[in-house]
């Protein structure tokens, strides 16, 4: 069985730092022992969001599916691979019809079965909402701090910080 990793992180720091990058991949190859597949290479996503299938990593793997070079797929966790719902069911699509397994480590799933297709599918949505939650709640902050008068990200012309370091006030000078 001819297997590929994907690990990715989100952020810049992530990737430099490379604690997550490393122990993701440690967990791979740890699979790919276990299943007994040859792990041909681990393709790295270094500070890419899982929002787009854009990302140059990505684009690699599915280069090296669609040249029916690989069997297995297997990542750390699933919304290393995506985090929107419709990718994901792109991508197992794409996956079933080139005939390559989807195996993730972290959720102990793999897609050779009806019902390993099912809890992948699900579990995906549940990662396409935890990200919107996300968003949503840091949406609300920010304009909740907003309604308060408080300083959020540059400062408009004609105001400025005031004393607290906290409010921003108008500005005589600039108004």
């Amino acid at each position: 069985m001819k297997a590929i990793g994907y690990v990715r992180v989100s952020t810049d720091r992530q990737a430099e730092q490379g604690v997550s990058l490393e122990a993701q991949e440690a967990k791979i190859r740890a699979m790919a022992t276990v299943q007994g597949a040859d792990l041909l290479d681990v393709i790295v996503d270094g500070g890419e969001s899982a929002k787009s299938l854009n990302r140059p990593g990505l684009q690699r793997l599915l280069d090296l599916i669609n040249a029916g070079k690989v069997d297995t797929v297997i990542v750390a966790k699933l919304d290393r691979l995506t985090r929107s719902v419709k990718d994901l069911c792109g991508l197992l699509e794409l996956f079933e019809k080139r005939k390559v397994a989807l195996v993730s480590v972290a959720e102990s799933l793999d897609t050779g079965s009806a019902a390993g297709r099912l809890v992948i599918t699900i579990m995906g949505a549940v990662s396409q909402w935890e990200r919107e939650a996300i968003g949503e709640r840091t949406r609300d902050a920010l304009r909740h701090k907003r309604g308060k008068g408080e300083r959020v990200g540059n400062i408009e012309f004609g105001y400025r910080l005031s004393a607290d370091g906290i409010h921003v006030e108008p500005d005589p000078a600039e108004q």
